[in-house]
């Protein structure tokens, strides 16, 4: 294989690169490219800024629904104290008729109570009656039945 220094061109060999020597571009051609790269770079912080832009106003929007919900509740919360205020004066008004179901509920449990001892009371009287009866109807039928017998010795006696 020969090489550069056995007297053969470079360009023969393939992982040889050759340089080349650095030109300054032409005055216009700098004046161009910082125009087009000044260009390059408004077209890029104008989007940027619009981007930002679009951003802050996005947030505006979210703040200003965000108040408007923050109204609603406000309402919402102010109805709610309202009416709880109209249920706790009409509590209020209620609560002498709760008292009085309160404590005709207490007497109805009493009475019931009383009901109670006053049937059992009757029960005990009935049984005590119906012994007295039962006992007074022995006692008289054993003493009719005492007379009738008496009174049929003495027919008999007699000679019927």
């Amino acid at each position: 294989m020969a090489t550069a220094a056995e007297g053969l061109p470079e360009a023969e060999d393939p992982a040889v690169e050759t340089a080349e020597e650095a030109k300054e571009p032409a005055e216009a051609d700098i004046n161009e490219l910082c125009k087009d790269m000044f260009s390059k770079m408004a077209t890029y912080l104008t989007g940027e800024l619009t981007a930002t832009s679009e951003d802050y106003k996005l947030l505006e929007n979210m703040n200003k629904l965000t108040s408007l919900k923050y109204l609603e509740m406000k309402d919402i919360a102010i109805n709610i104290s309202r009416n709880l205020k109209d249920l706790n004066q009409k509590y209020a008004a209620l609560q002498p008729y709760l008292e009085q179901i309160n404590l005709i509920e207490e007497q109805v449990a009493a009475l019931e109570q009383a009901a109670y001892k006053l049937d059992a009371y009757s029960k005990k009287l009935d049984e005590q009656y119906s012994k007295l009866l039962t006992e007074t109807f022995l006692l008289n039928t054993q003493s009719k039945f005492g007379l009738f017998c008496t009174y049929l010795l003495r027919l008999v006696e007699a000679g019927f």
